[in-house]
């Protein structure tokens, strides 16, 4: 079982090995990177070029590592006491399973997406360390013992906006996505816009990168967003010779795509004001 990138996606050499050597040896993958450089994406592309169903579960800031385990809705059980159902003798009728649990209770093996860790509480991951390390978790209500009939291949992203604890990463495979040089993103771009003509990805590609390289800037676009910005400038039909600076305006072509918050907008609307005053 390997996996050697898709024809959609783009998988550098050293994200390849990353991947096979998370396999080989059964570790959690843990994946930082900036936001928009493809980490959400990439569990999906080794799921499907492995042909393995994925669970995913997506961390919000209010997610409890119990809940990825399974959850006991004592509510309802005291409700169905106080109507007289007889489904309220069984305990394990009011057990909830998590992604956790339905990805251990499956005997075909899959790919298991723990998605933006970094949102959750700072214990979130100790909470977790024993089950994805043992790959078993014990049901107190039942009494159960839920150990995984074929280890998943378990895929972590973090965005990098909290530090994860040592005991957590000592037992995962770490890689970091880099954000792609200006010829791995064209071939980025040739798998999500065949056919772009060469003139027009070369100017948008110069100003994309003059862009992130500015001083200053609050956040730099990804690589999404440049996807997102050519896709524009397609639809318009416009040319390389289109998106050529006349050295009075500092903001690109249709901009909104590319840089989300006004400080950003207002930098580069500063420095259009300095070049037209040194123009005069």
């Amino acid at each position: 079982m390997r996996f050697d990138g898709t024809d959609s996606y783009v998988a550098t050499d050293d994200l390849t090995v990353a991947v096979n050597a998370a396999i080989t040896l059964e570790r959690p993958l843990l994946v930082k990177g900036e936001p928009g450089t493809g980490k959400t994406e990439l569990a999906r592309q080794v799921a499907g070029a492995l042909g393995l169903p994925m669970i995913e579960w997506n961390i919000k800031s209010t997610t409890r590592a119990q809940q990825g385990l399974y959850e006991y809705d004592a509510v309802s059980r005291l409700r169905d006491s106080q109507l007289g159902e007889e489904r309220v003798h069984d305990v394990a009728n009011y057990i909830r399973k998590g992604k956790l649990w339905q990805a251990f209770d499956t005997d075909e093996r899959l790919v298991l997406l723990i998605d933006e860790i970094d949102k959750a509480d700072i214990e979130f991951p100790n909470d977790l360390l024993q089950e994805l390390d043992r790959m078993e978790f014990h049901v107190y209500e039942t009494g159960q013992t839920i150990r995984a009939r074929t280890r998943p291949i378990v895929i972590i992203t973090s965005n990098n906006e909290k530090e994860l604890p040592d005991a957590f990463l000592r037992r995962c495979f770490f890689h970091y996505i880099r954000f792609p040089d200006p010829e791995t993103l064209r071939r980025i771009v040739g798998v999500h816009h065949p056919g772009i003509k060469p003139a027009l990805l070369t100017e948008a590609l110069t100003q994309f990168y003059g862009l992130r390289e500015q001083s200053g800037l609050k956040k730099k676009p990804s690589t999404s967003e440049v996807l997102d910005w050519l896709k524009l400038l397609l639809a318009e039909d416009l040319d390389a010779e289109d998106l050529r600076q006349d050295g009075t305006n500092a903001l690109p072509r249709l901009h909104g795509a590319l840089l989300k918050n006004e400080q950003d907008v207002h930098l580069f609307e500063r420095l259009a004001f300095m070049a037209r005053r040194q123009g005069r």
